[in-house]
């Protein structure tokens, strides 16, 4: 049974907080049989048009609101319906109002035409002035949501979730068949499929979306929350904890990452508070080996992205899609005007046909361009593995922290030794050559703190986890007191110093 739009806002704005905004439609041109049209559509939706609009709390927060109405002419967007959208974005965008979308529609309204076609590209563009601003812009699609409307705003929230069994797409069914003279593969247009591919976050009813939209909105407020402070319980000052690693073997740290029992990314997550997993590139494409999500560390509001090693097995490793995602997680640090949190701890990036098909290496590169390059505080943890390209491509970061036995390296040990030697028996020699380890990257400038393992995080899952995210915290705090010129010219003079003498 299909929601409308009022039912919508009950169950997602708080009782009796609605107000809308709506003007009486907008006079277009139309003949006598479209005018009945629009008669009856009133008479049966007890709407005025496709759309309302208006501003609510939600859980407390006041946000704009705009919702489709399905049972006024299928939710189709004319030049009425269209306007009164993009008065609605506008008027958000003045206030500083995050804005919760929920379409649902055939598309564009087929009475009036390629004008209402065309209507589609000017609330794109309100859109994309709300969002430019750091205004949050989430989607809630309902059962249908199709074609210009999916193709346009339905298709640009910073997050995008649909109701379970919604049907979702660009062509419709029907019109396929008629174009085609045969059906449109079942399964492909639902909300579960949209998700399993990659292009959108979630499938979840009103009722879960609510919760997930309050804590999105309040991770994408930028405020701080009591909950930060100085790491304790263990941690250490880069000096000591530098002291604690000095001793070890580059070979040694390298074994000790390898252990499955090592926590990873999703273990670090267990400890935030107000996370919001989101999923894919919203482009078609998930890879699983990487994790994204919204999140607050002791209180500090964030983006995370990170290598999931649980997900990474053989060759089965991160792949251009894991890149792209990686990429998402940088834009949506820039539009949010959120800090981002980047996670390395992966055996390598896919070596693969398909990888080098899609751009591996390009994604890699711009992984690298859009972190350097990043108005936003940014801050890198080397957890475990570091290898090659797919670890370089989360590194450049205002701040970089370090496990104990975290490493990077261009190569796994034993890829070194197989190029300079011929074989993989002298590995442990390469490790140890090439200063890989967390201890040396420290002296060498590219570590700025290290968290240690007290004496190894696979043995203290809990307590290390912990320490790094306090540790991350932290930094995060001292990142966003800076001014925004200052980090960006100290990100830039650091890689552009390390390695060099002094440097």
């Amino acid at each position: 049974m299909r929601i409308s739009a009022r039912e919508l806002l009950e169950q997602l704005l708080d009782s009796d907080s609605f107000v809308s905004w709506d003007q009486p439609p907008v006079a277009v041109a139309m003949s006598p049989g479209y005018r009945g049209d629009l008669r009856k559509a009133r008479d049966t939706s007890g709407t005025d048009e496709a759309v309302l609009t208006g501003a609510g709390l939600l859980r407390g927060r006041r946000v704009a609101v705009v919702a489709c109405e399905f049972g006024f002419l299928a939710g189709s967007v004319g030049v009425a319906a269209a306007e009164r959208i993009v008065r609605a974005v506008e008027r958000a965008t003045e206030e500083g109002l995050p804005l919760v979308a929920s379409p649902t529609s055939g598309g564009t309204r087929m009475q009036e035409g390629t004008v209402a076609f065309v209507q589609m590209v000017k609330i794109a563009g309100a859109v994309a002035v709300h969002k430019a601003q750091g205004n949050p812009y989430l989607v809630y699609l309902r059962n249908p949501t199709m074609g210009g409307v999916f193709a346009s705003w339905g298709s640009l929230g910073h997050m995008t979730f649909a109701e379970p069994g919604a049907l979702v797409g660009f062509l419709g069914p029907r019109v396929y068949q008629a174009l085609y003279g045969h059906p449109f593969p079942e399964g492909v247009q639902t909300a579960e499929n949209l998700y399993r591919s990659g292009v959108i976050d979630g499938v979840l009813p009103v009722s879960v979306f609510r919760r997930i939209a309050h804590r999105a909105l309040s991770v994408c407020s930028g405020a701080a929350l009591p909950g930060s402070g100085s790491v304790g319980n263990g941690a250490s000052s880069p000096t000591v904890a530098q002291s604690l690693s000095s001793d070890g073997d580059a070979w040694d740290s390298v074994v000790v990452s390898r252990r499955p029992e090592r926590p990873g990314t999703r273990d670090l997550l267990r400890h935030v508070t107000q996370r919001v997993p989101l999923s894919g590139t919203g482009q078609g494409e998930s890879d699983r080996t990487v994790v994204l999500a919204l999140a607050r560390l002791r209180g500090q509001p964030c983006v995370v992205f990170g290598h999931d090693r649980s997900g990474q097995s053989g060759e089965h490793t991160m792949g251009p899609a894991a890149l792209r995602e990686a990429r998402r997680s940088m834009a949506l640090a820039q539009e949010l005007r959120l800090p981002l949190v980047l996670v390395i701890d992966t055996v390598g990036a896919a070596l693969s046909k398909e990888a080098e098909e899609r751009g591996l290496a390009p994604e890699i590169a711009r992984c690298i361009a859009d972190l350097v390059t990043l108005e936003t505080p940014t801050v890198s943890v080397l957890l475990g593995q570091g290898t090659g390209g797919g670890a370089l491509a989360l590194l450049p970061a205002d701040r970089v922290l370090a496990a104990t036995h975290g490493w990077l390296a261009p190569l796994p040990p034993e890829g070194a030794s197989a190029i300079v030697h011929r074989d993989t028996d002298r590995a442990p020699e390469l490790a140890r050559a090439q200063r890989i380890r967390a201890a040396d990257l420290f002296a060498d400038g590219i570590v700025d703190r290290i968290v240690p393992e007290l004496p190894d995080a696979a043995d203290e899952p809990v307590d290390f986890a912990r320490r790094m995210v306090a540790a991350i915290a932290d930094e995060l705090v001292a990142l966003r007191a800076l001014p925004e010129a200052e980090l960006l010219a100290t990100r830039t003079a650091r890689y552009r110093r390390v390695g060099l003498p002094g440097g």
